[in-house]
């Protein structure tokens, strides 16, 4: 557990002035050892900035120990903290933010749970009395996504669209008009976001154009995906055309974004990837598998090129059009920014303060 800017805080009896009460913030602190910055992280510090007291759990990088900190903290701090936002995914994770909520309820504290991951519905379907009574415990369920807020609508009908936010001021903007012969992606090495698809388009496209170079950026999930893309790469003869920096910190991203033109947005499984927000708000030109709340995103042939999932013949084609049909790539680059803008923290921040206050105060929002 840590804490942000926490002021006027006692353990036995919180003083708390005007609408920032203090508040738990329940997710992924894992920056510190697995570079990648989450979203709740982003959140976190955005209210801390604004003046929020704000605690944070988990930054234990194990699955256990985050959540025995998780559950220990929601009761440990209870007289600290007014209301409480957990963040949830499918699968294993779906338990700890169970496990936490009810720890919550036993300490009275109103709480907001957020929808993430775009395996959410398919879980869902699998477990939907489970899924129901956690989302119908809570104050208030947000969603960054429309994906979720239309999947996830029949377990709690008043879902709320919060997207997910950048600090725009921090990516620096160049239209592609004229594309060069780099492409970026941006990941972890997971098997869900399909990483050993990239050198396949990248093999396809040397066949046209000799110079093309890829970049992947991103931590290694240690789930077998790094090793099977380096062995595609080697297979193809690609992979002296391939850099891997591994993960970067959340502030290098821009300047590794500005290092190609095109954006490949390889995954199997999505819902509203930040990375491809990255990527149009410094004007790469989107490349993207149509999957999950992707084509909610995304319009294809305005902001993006969209293909179907595990297509590398499809994607490769999709990067040929913007290498080469005039005007392509800058209306791409152009309308990614403009879509990018749509979700800078000084948009969605407010409402974030506005819901956490009426929670806190225990006002239906």
């Amino acid at each position: 557990m840590s804490c942000l800017v926490v002021k006027n805080v006692s353990e036995a009896s919180p003083t708390w002035v005007g609408v920032k009460r203090p508040v738990l913030l329940v997710g992924n602190f894992l920056s510190s050892t697995h570079t990648v910055l989450d979203v709740c992280e982003e959140l976190a510090g955005q209210l801390a900035a604004s003046g929020w007291p704000v605690f944070t759990t988990s930054s234990k990088p194990g699955r256990l120990p985050r959540l025995l900190d998780m559950t220990n903290t929601a009761w440990s701090k209870r007289h600290q903290y007014a209301a409480a936002q957990v963040d949830v995914y499918s699968g294993a994770a779906f338990l700890w933010a169970e496990a936490v909520c009810w720890m919550l309820r036993r300490a009275g504290k109103p709480y907001i749970l957020t929808l993430h991951g775009g395996g959410l519905p398919d879980f869902a379907r699998s477990w939907p009395k489970r899924v129901r009574h956690l989302l119908r415990s809570a104050a208030v369920v947000t969603t960054p996504s429309l994906f979720l807020l239309e999947k996830m609508e029949p377990y709690r009908s008043d879902l709320r669209l919060l997207p997910n936010a950048l600090d725009l001021s921090a990516y620096k903007f160049r239209a592609r008009q004229r594309p060069q012969l780099h492409l970026i992606w941006l990941r972890a090495f997971s098997s869900i976001y399909n990483p050993s698809l990239a050198p396949r388009v990248l093999a396809d496209l040397t066949q046209d154009f000799p110079g093309v170079h890829l970049t992947m950026i991103g931590p290694d999930k240690e789930d077998g995906s790094l090793q099977e893309m380096r062995q595609v790469a080697t297979e193809l003869g690609v992979m002296d055309r391939i850099s891997l920096p591994g993960g970067v910190p959340k502030t290098r991203v821009p300047d590794w974004m500005n290092k190609g033109d095109i954006f490949l947005n390889t995954t199997n499984v999505d819902n509203a990837p930040v990375s491809v927000l990255e990527a149009m708000a410094c004007g790469l030109s989107v490349v993207s598998t149509n999957v999950g709340g992707i084509p909610y995103l995304l319009k294809h042939q305005q902001d993006a090129l969209l293909v179907p999932p595990n297509d590398f013949q499809a994607m490769a084609a999709a990067v040929r059009r913007i290498y080469t049909e005039p005007g392509l790539a800058g209306r791409l680059s152009l309308n990614g920014r403009a879509k990018a803008e749509q979700f800078d923290w000084s948009a969605i921040l407010p409402q974030w303060e506005a819901l956490l206050s009426a929670v806190a105060e225990g006002h239906q929002p």
